[in-house]
């Protein structure tokens, strides 16, 4: 709805669309009429004590005495940063239009946010899972991580890091809305196991095998399945 263009004022709007001739006032009513032109808009027929004979005058086809007109508009909206689903925007002044020129109500926007295909979030914390490939994570090394910011950041991975060991990034998540400062931004690592591997690959993955004990969670692991069978 929209305050009608075409109406008088409100107030000549609503006496107009009230207008009677004298002619169909019964004796008497015309001075309580007259002595009730301020108050005429909430006026009712029955409070002038007399059924009209003939049709009112609309002066105004539009809107029909209402004052306002339905209209659909298009609205540039400031969305701030930080905002999160159910986040709600104010607009004053442009919900529905009043009746006969009262003030309009206000527009409420709830916003919703659509999934990112990398970037998980939780408040203004960013949760993210970053592929590491096997040596990097077996001897440690830095590795490149992308950010909400849409930059790549440095990552020091540490030796012997295992899948879904966590690191933060601190100040690389959300803003806070309406506020200062951002939160942080969690990285997950996911170890990478080769693919695709050549013959001499292989040979130098058997003998990194038999080199050694280099999987203690493998053998933690197994120890505590044979004592529970034990």
């Amino acid at each position: 709805m929209r305050t009608c263009s075409s109406a008088p004022p409100p107030s000549k709007c609503a006496r107009s669309c009230l207008r009677l001739s004298r002619s169909l006032l019964p004796s008497g009513s015309l001075l309580r009429y007259l002595a009730a032109r301020r108050g005429l808009a909430g006026l009712q027929r029955a409070d002038l004590g007399f059924q009209p004979q003939g049709p009112r005058r609309d002066p105004c086809r539009p809107c029909r005495g209402q004052g306002r007109t339905e209209a659909t508009e298009t609205l540039a909206v400031n969305v701030p940063a930080g905002v999160d689903t159910g986040t709600r925007i104010r607009l004053s002044g442009k919900g529905e239009a009043g009746l006969r020129g009262a003030p309009s109500g206000d527009l409420y926007i709830f916003i919703g946010v659509d999934a990112h295909p990398i970037f998980d979030r939780e408040a203004n914390q960013i949760f993210i899972k970053v592929p590491v490939p096997m040596v990097t994570a077996a001897m440690g090394g830095s590795i490149d991580v992308p950010t909400l910011a849409g930059k790549m950041a440095r990552l020091q991975v540490e030796a012997g890091t295992q899948t879904g060991r966590k690191f933060r990034m601190r100040g690389k998540g959300m803003p806070a809305l309406r506020g200062s400062g951002h939160g942080d931004q969690i990285v997950e690592i996911q170890v990478e196991t080769p693919t695709n591997l050549t013959k001499q690959q292989k040979e130098m993955l058997v003998a990194f095998d038999k080199a050694g004990d280099a999987s203690p969670q493998t053998t933690s692991f197994l120890n505590r399945v044979k004592r529970i069978w034990s």
